[in-house]
């Protein structure tokens, strides 16, 4: 009973779970994960092992987002499927010695029911939302149970507000899920490279969930064909990040109809260069495909209809442009619970979602915020704004080192239990 277990529900949930399982097996601990949304790809590309099978379902695991999402997950055998996968993990459990949950109520109640000895990271819930969290029920009762031996939270609003509310104390730690792009990060391009004549550079992120991410990029490229052109303007450097998932045949498709033509290399054509572009009379999106960390750390700004990669570009300091969708996770309502999360460095323009006036009003916007960010002096002066907001909003690199030696500190006061019968 050495392994310590793993257990999410969401991609950024994976995201964090991965870093810190990484950093516990370097600590010398078995590490085994078992997520309860999507395919666990963030473990398996660090060699995480993955209990049992997974499975993808079409609203990514944000079914409590609406009443249809609940419907589709309901129709797909989404709790079914979550159902057992808990009672798999009941059934292994005299072999787990401690379970890590990271998320929410889902992995927390998991973790309960395992009968195991677990800890949780609260990644899903903030005090910045309304200034007081509101725990679902029974999520309050969970984190008060003898068993639940820490609780870190994502912010120290909220390990402020949840130690008075619980009467035990929560820890913020930092935010695991920023650690490997933090440390895998360049310094900033300075002013001086501004000066010097390189391009702003746009990060467009249409988020990680298919097939709503090739909608949200539908969106987003009827946004950069409404950004204003001139000579007195320069052109941005227009990079997208990608999932494997969205292939080159469906954006070619949905892009067409929009005026928008998709360019590719010929492979068989010597001294080819270039990647993969979306040409659109003289404006080009380059298309980049796993290389979220490269496109973020040369980006000046972020146009963005994703969860995660938004927080993780604000811990970068980086402003965010945001633009709402049909969903089901980049709805108006999560991306205004979202700028409640992550404070004035995130900006939406007002509208109904699709709408060809909220569509050109972003537009407008983008361009004023690269205006903003090309000035001398109002462009340094934005850039310190946004690391104050980064350093109070999510903390520092290293959170995942700081929760695994908290978990060590944890498994070496007590004695390992034994197996019950």
């Amino acid at each position: 009973m050495n392994a310590v277990l793993l257990l999410s529900n969401g991609h950024g949930e994976d995201l964090s779970a991965a870093s810190l399982g990484c950093a516990l097996r370097d600590l010398g601990l078995a590490v085994e994960a078992l997520p309860l949304v999507g395919q666990g790809q963030a473990f398996r590309q660090v060699g995480i092992p993955v209990i049992g099978s997974t499975r993808d379902f079409s609203t990514g695991g944000l079914g409590y987002t609406s009443l249809k999402a609940r419907l589709t997950d309901l129709r797909e055998g989404q709790f079914t499927y979550v159902l057992q996968l808990l009672i798999r993990l009941w059934r292994q459990r005299r072999r787990i010695r401690l379970v890590i949950a990271v998320g929410d109520l889902v992995p927390l109640l998991g973790a309960w029911l395992s009968g195991r000895e677990h800890v949780i990271y609260l990644v899903a819930y903030s005090s910045h939302y309304e200034g007081r969290l509101r725990l679902p029920w029974p999520c309050g009762w969970l984190l008060r149970r003898p068993r639940l031996k820490a609780i870190w939270s994502r912010d120290q609003l909220t390990a402020a507000d949840l130690t008075s509310q619980l009467g035990r104390p929560v820890r913020f730690l930092g935010n695991p899920f920023l650690d490997p792009l933090l440390q895998a990060m360049a310094p900033r391009p300075d002013a001086s490279a501004l000066a010097a004549g390189r391009p702003l550079a746009v990060a467009v992120l249409p988020g990680s969930r298919v097939p709503e991410a090739l909608g949200n990029l539908g969106l987003l490229l009827q946004v950069l064909a409404r950004l204003p052109q001139g000579a007195d303007r320069p052109e941005p450097r227009l990079r997208a990040a990608l999932v494997g998932a969205l292939r080159p045949e469906a954006i070619a498709a949905m892009a067409g109809p929009l005026g928008w033509r998709l360019e590719q290399p010929d492979p068989e054509t010597p001294g080819a260069e270039g990647g993969t572009t979306l040409v659109r009379e003289g404006r080009r999106l380059e298309l980049h495909w796993g290389a979220f960390p490269a496109v973020l750390a040369g980006s000046d700004l972020v146009l963005a209809m994703s969860g995660t990669a938004s927080e993780q570009a604000v811990a970068l300091a980086r402003p965010v442009l945001q633009l709402a969708g049909p969903g089901p996770q980049f709805t108006a309502g999560f991306a205004e619970a979202q700028r409640r999360l992550l404070g004035p460095g995130v900006i939406c323009a007002a509208g109904p979602v699709g709408d060809p006036a909220t569509l050109s009003a972003t537009a407008e916007r983008l361009a004023l915020m690269l205006d903003r960010l090309a000035d001398p002096q109002a462009g340094p002066l934005w850039r310190r704004e946004l690391e104050a907001i980064a350093a109070e909003r999510l903390g520092e690199a290293g959170g995942s080192q700081r929760m695994a030696a908290a978990i060590m500190d944890l498994l070496a006061a007590a004695p390992t239990p034994s197996p019950q019968r």
